[in-house]
Formats: structure tokens, sequence, C-alpha cells
């Protein structure tokens, strides 16, 4: 049986294998590696196989298993032989078919290789599977035969096989309490050699004694099938209107928690946090539970929509881009969030707990920050998104088995948790809806859609399950207006300045009151508008009551008028302030007299007593309490930096965003590594004559040449070149590997080799 090693059978892999290799296995690509070798060697790593094992399913695992068990670790195994090898080991409970599956997964990620009749396991293996794979012992020296071992066994006591069945079925490892050789079940097993003892209080049962218990089954009884769930069909079509209408909701209760942060300016916590009571209010503002408004201002900061201030008291304040981001149409809006929600490196659902220094974990601090956090809710998602179209899962519950089942090594409290956590959001957000996957939900696991440069389908996705927008209200006698569905743009936005939302749902009640209609006035409309407005999108005629209202408020607004100002000016002589705002020195200051000893400016302060300065007056500032007070500058000052972000996502390029261009670059580092072994006794150490002899030669001939040199900070390197042309000082060529122009100095070659023709070149290009 030929074995062939991982580093050459990676070599024979196309690229499309490679590149799908380090997106699978992004550590392998953390610095990128020079070559092929360096990759499988770091593929062979524990700590990388560990992480790679993590990923992998209940079949591929039990599959990894059988390997270790026949020895891949250690040499080529055959995988179609029915004697000792890994499908021996599966038993009948695993076919041909299934045992194919969990092999193209270990392929897949470099954890085993080769033919089926040659197949091998990373070394590693067998230190990640653990000490007892499939639950057995060591293979143990003078354990009796076949025949012997079968009499001894149908012989042994009631008491002695009920030891002998619980530590077959694993781990084979027990506590045997200071039993002696002969006494009880322990000690008569111990003395018949059927078990083994480690140390005084531990035994260990051969792996030869298991096996002749288990008998058909090597491994033991093998579980492998993904659970059995319950499914429900529903319309995908109810479903994605379900979660158009959850989406315009969660809208409305973002847009009420910016609302409310940019009224209320709340403070940041010293540890970077929003504050309970903070949280609690913008709950109730927004109309809904503590964790929801939880994972509002999460979204909102990961979405940059909101920030800390850089004042000396920092506050949490909407940022410019949520003023752009409120006036895109709702489908849009709704891309954003739910990009940075699947993106999002934190676990909402951790605000409320207790850390492990007992103290509670708030909003926007650096508890609920979980980088892995993006993947395991993709990986929840991407489950859901494996059923057909409006399928729904029966249970936060059976989904966690079933995730459960497809990375066992990915368990715990924290992915039951998860799940619960992941769903119970996707459905606040409008991604589920009645247990089941979006449309929309699909398009924005699409990798193409989840690039912020292609907003638009997932924006599209959403906007055909909304309903469409109506153009007018049921206006009513109680002062209230009923929307019969979603409002248009336009209308929304007018309903809003003119009336609150009573009650949210398929048909929006809105309530007109005097403050409303006051807040209406004050942006600058007109009672006329209001009327007209009224009457133009109201399908029912407007109520008298809501008439006098509008009326009632009209007449009383604007009958006080304020207007802002930066500072005052006052004097006891009205005469003084008559000159100052005579004085031609003074016009540029907007100085405005609003009483006979008070004069106000839109300037700030500082400014207007320097102008005042200037034209000769000796003015001076005071206080709240009528105290002189110095404003002289007392120098420039810098912000402090800032440490952390509080989970603000950083636009990072992760190498495996770019597997094609490293595997071209592994391609080439390859090929030059193979060169450097064709050439390795071929080089010619020359002075600068020979060395301008030699590649002039080889510019004549057409011919390639390794070229070894040192760069300007004296750090060795080669190249492969076709020289082109030699001559002042320089050689310039073709680069053998990457096609690039490359100029080398002649007083900085140390030495030189000729390549045989296909030297620079190796390996598999593409499939």
């Amino acid at each position: 049986m030929v074995q062939t090693s991982l580093v050459e059978w990676l070599r024979g892999q196309d690229d499309g294998f490679l590149a799908a290799l380090l997106r699978t296995r992004p550590d392998l690509a953390v610095p990128p590696p020079a070559d092929l070798t360096v990759l499988a060697t770091r593929a062979s790593i524990r700590a990388s196989v560990q992480r790679a094992c993590e990923d992998l399913g209940t079949v591929a695992l039990t599959v990894l298993e059988a390997l270790v068990l026949a020895g891949a670790g250690s040499g080529p195994v055959d995988g179609t032989a029915t004697g000792h090898g890994p499908r021996w080991w599966l038993g009948p409970d695993v076919d041909a078919t299934t045992f194919a599956d969990g092999l193209a997964a270990l392929r897949a990620r470099a954890l085993a290789w080769g033919p089926d009749e040659a197949l091998s396991a990373v070394p590693a293996a067998a230190e990640v599977v653990g000490p007892w794979p499939a639950g057995l012992g060591r293979e143990e020296a003078g354990v009796p035969g076949p025949a012997e071992l079968a009499d001894l066994l149908a012989g042994a006591g009631e008491d002695e096989r009920r030891v002998l069945d619980v530590l077959a079925q694993g781990p084979p490892i027990g506590r045997s309490r200071g039993a002696s050789e002969g006494s009880g079940p322990v000690g008569a097993l111990l003395a018949k050699g059927l078990l083994r003892r480690r140390d005084p209080d531990t035994v260990e049962l051969p792996m030869q004694v298991a096996l002749a218990l288990r008998g058909e089954r090597p491994m033991g009884r093998l579980d492998i099938a993904r659970p059995d769930v319950g499914l429900r069909e529903r319309d995908p079509a109810t479903v994605d209107g379900t979660g158009a209408g959850a989406a315009l909701e969660f809208l409305r209760r973002v847009d009420r928690v910016v609302e409310f942060i940019g009224r209320e300016a709340p403070g940041v916590l010293r540890s970077g946090g929003f504050g309970v009571r903070d949280l609690r209010r913008a709950a109730k503002e927004a109309g809904t539970d503590e964790p929801t408004a939880a994972l509002v201002v999460e979204l909102l900061l990961g979405a940059d929509l909101i920030g800390e201030s850089e004042a000396m008291a920092p506050e949490w304040l909407p940022t410019t881009n949520a003023d752009v981001w409120a006036a895109a149409p709702e489908e849009s809006r709704w891309a954003v969030l739910a990009r940075t929600w699947l993106e999002l490196p934190r676990l909402p659902g951790l605000v409320g707990r207790r850390d492990e220094a007992d103290k509670p974990i708030t909003a926007l601090s650096d508890g609920p920050r979980r980088p892995p956090a993006p993947r395991d809710r993709r990986r929840i998602l991407e489950t859901l998104a494996d059923l057909p179209a409006g399928t729904a899962v029966g249970s936060a519950g059976d989904l966690a088995r079933v995730l459960a089942w497809a990375a066992p090594r990915r368990g715990g409290r924290l992915r039951d948790e998860m799940v619960e956590w992941t769903v119970a959001e996707a459905t606040t957000i409008g991604v589920v809806a009645l247990d089941a996957l979006t449309t929309a939900g699909r398009v924005l696991l699409d990798p193409v859609t989840r690039d912020a440069r292609h907003p638009t389908d997932l924006a599209a996705a959403l906007h055909a399950a909304l309903p469409a927008p109506v153009e007018e209200v049921l206006l009513q006698a109680d002062l209230t207006a009923v929307a019969p569905g979603r409002l248009s743009a336009d209308l929304a936005h007018e309903l809003a300045i003119l009336a609150e939302v009573e009650s949210a749902g398929g048909a929006t009640v809105y309530r007109f009151t005097e403050q409303s209609l006051r807040r209406a006035l004050d942006t600058g409309r007109t009672a006329e508008d209001v009327h007209a407005f009224l009457a133009a999108r109201s399908r029912t005629p407007v109520p008298q009551t809501l008439t006098y209202l509008v009326d009632d408020v009209a007449r009383r607004h604007g009958r006080l008028r304020g207007g802002a100002v930066s500072c005052f000016l006052r004097s006891d002589d009205d005469v003084l302030l008559s000159e100052v705002l005579a004085h031609e020195g003074t016009a540029g200051l907007g100085l405005r007299r609003i009483a006979p000893t008070v004069v106000v400016s839109a300037l700030p302060l500082a400014e207007v007593l320097d102008g005042l300065r200037a034209a000769g007056f000796s003015p001076a500032a005071e206080d709240a309490g009528g105290a002189v007070l110095d404003l002289a500058a007392k120098g420039r000052r810098v912000e402090p930096r800032r440490r952390g972000t509080n989970g603000r996502p950083v636009v990072t390029e992760s190498p495996t965003d770019r597997a094609d261009e490293l595997v071209e670059r592994l391609r080439a580092g390859d090929a030059l590594a193979g060169v450097r072994r064709s050439v390795a006794g071929r080089r010619e150490a020359t002075g600068s004559t020979g060395n301008l002899a030699s590649l002039q030669a080889a510019a004549r001939e057409g011919r390639t040449v390794w070229i070894g040199y040192v760069d300007a900070h004296g750090v060795a390197g080669d190249r492969v070149l076709a020289p082109t042309s030699v001559g002042g000082g320089v050689v310039e060529g073709r680069d053998a590997l990457d096609g690039e122009l490359r100029r080398i100095q002649l007083h900085r070659i140390t030495s030189i080799a000729p390549v045989e023709p296909g030297g620079a070149t190796t390996g598999a290009r593409s499939s």
C-alpha cells in the first residue's frame, strides 16, 4: 500500500479545493502560509485539528474515530476492506453511503486524505478524539485468547457481568475502591485477567474484552441519524407576510428608542455601558420589554446609529448616520438592521444576567461581547434554511437537538440558550416568523447579499412581502385616526407629526391631542394646512370635534414668542446701551435691544466682549449670581484617546476573503520551493562579471534562471526570472511564478542557477 503524505496530496488538489479549505479552516490562513508544505504542517497541528473538529458533524466525527482505531494516524489503511479497517470498526449501523459522506467532510478539511484503498489521517486526530476512542481501552498483552475469553465471559457471574457491561459502554475506566484480587466482582475479574489495574483505586477494561462484549458492533451501537424533530408546514406567503409585519413593528420601536436617546441623552456608564434604568425607560418609551430594548440599542450601536458624545461626561446620542437612515425607505432601513444583527459580535441575550464577578451585565458594555456569535447565529439560521420554504421547527429545543447532531463538540448550556435567543431575536426583527425562516431571511444568509455593496436584494425581499401602502385613514369622532394597513411614507410622516400612536398592529390607531397639534404648528404648518391635509387624506368626513380642536390650538399658538440668544448685555444706564448700539464698531456683533436696559446677541459672550473692547468700551462678564467672571483663555486642549469601541463593528478584511489570492501565492511559493530544491546543487556563486555574463546568456537563449540576492535591508531573497534585458547595472525580466516584471540590481545578486524547463510550476491548478 503506497503512502502519500498530506503535502503531496494537497499538491494534487485543484485551486478550488484549496480555497475552500482555507475558508473552512480560516486559522490555516493566518498568517498567510508561504507554501503548501507550511499549509500541511499547520493543518496537522493539534490546536488546528481541535478547531476543525469543532465544526464536524456526528457522522464525520464517528468516521474519524474509526480511522483512528484502524491506525490511519500512523499509516494508510484500506477503507474498502472488510477486515479490521475503518468499515469494520463502524459495524452495521453505518452503511457505505454514510461512510462516504463522513469521509468527504474529513477530506474537505484535510483531516484525512488519500484514496479509499489507502486512507491516512492527521496524527493529531488521536489526541483530539481522546484517550478512549469509542469508549475503548488500550489493547493489552496477556489477555486470554478469543476462545478462552468467550468461556470466561460465559462463566461470569451476574455481578461480574454487570461490571463488564458498564465498562464496555465506555469509558473503560472504573474505581475499584481498593478491591483486591478474588474479593468481590472486581477482584474476581482482576484474577481472571478481564480487568487490569492502573493504580490502587482504578481499573481498566482491555480493548479485547470490550470488543468481545460488543460483538458485531466494535464501536458500540451508533446512533448517528439526524434527530427526528416535529416539523410543521405553513404557507410561505403567510410566513413572509407575518415576518414583514414584525419588521415594520420593529422599525417603529427602533424609531421610538432613537427618539428617546436623542431627547434624553442617557449618560454613559463608567464601564462604557447603557444604564439599567435608562434601558427600562427606553423599553417603556418603545412599548416593549427590556430584552427587546437591549437588542435595539445593541443594533443601533452596531449600525453606528448611536454613539458616545465627546463631552467630559459622555452621553449616548444619535449619530448623523441616524438622520440619513431615518430618511430611507422602510425596507432599506430594515436591511441595515438585519445585516447588523447577523454580523453582531455580541449576545444581547446576556444583558441583565450576572458575570463571573456577580455584577449585572449591561447593554453596550464589554459583558455581552462574544466574537463567535455571528458564526453561531448563522449556523442556527442555516439549519432553518435547509428546510423547505414555509417549514417550521416544532420548538427551539428541537432546533438545539439538530444543532447538537450537526456539531456535537459545540455543545453546552450556552449553545442551547443561543438557539433560544437567536430564534427570539430573529422573530422580533422579522427574519423568522411562525417558527419558519422568511424569504428575506434566506436572502440575508446569501453570501452576496451579506456584502454591504449589495443591499438592494435584501431590501427587495422585504419589499415584496410588504402589503401595498394605503393612502387614506379613517378619522373618528373620538379624535383618533385608524390606519387600515401599512401607510405610505409621506402619509406616515405627516401623521407622526400631527398625532401620537395609541396602539400598533394590523391597524394602527393615532390620537390627536393638543400637544401633537401644537408640535405640528411648531414646524411651520398653519391651521389651514392641517384642515386641508385631513380632508384630503381621510376616507371619512372630518369630525367636527377635530376641526374645533385644530382651530382652538391654532388660535392660542404663537401668542408668546421666543428666540435663541447666546449672551446678553445689561446696564443700569440705558443711554450707554444706546451708545453701544449706535457705535459703528459694534455693527458686526449682532446686538438687539429687547428692553431699555438689556441687549442680546447670538454670538458667544467672549467674542462680544472682545468686540466691545475693540470699540473702546470696558465691559465685564458676570455669572448667574452677578459676580465678575474671568473669561481669559486657558490654553488649547485635545480630546483624550478612547480605548475600545464598546462593540462597534470594525470593518476588517479576513484573510479568507482573499482565499483565491492566497491559493495563487501558495502555488507560487510551492513552485519556488521546488525550484530551490532542484537547483540546490547547481548554484553558481560568482562575481558581478560572472553574473552579468550568465544573465546575458540567459536573455539571449530565452532561458529561465534562479537568482539569489540581498535587498536594500540586507534580507536574503530569491526569484525565478526569465531575463529580458541586462544592462546599466540592472537585470530586468518576467517572474516565472506570477508573470510580474521584476528589476534586480546586479551588485545585489549573490548566486545564479539555471532552471530546467517546467521546474517553476508544480501542482494542479484548477478543477
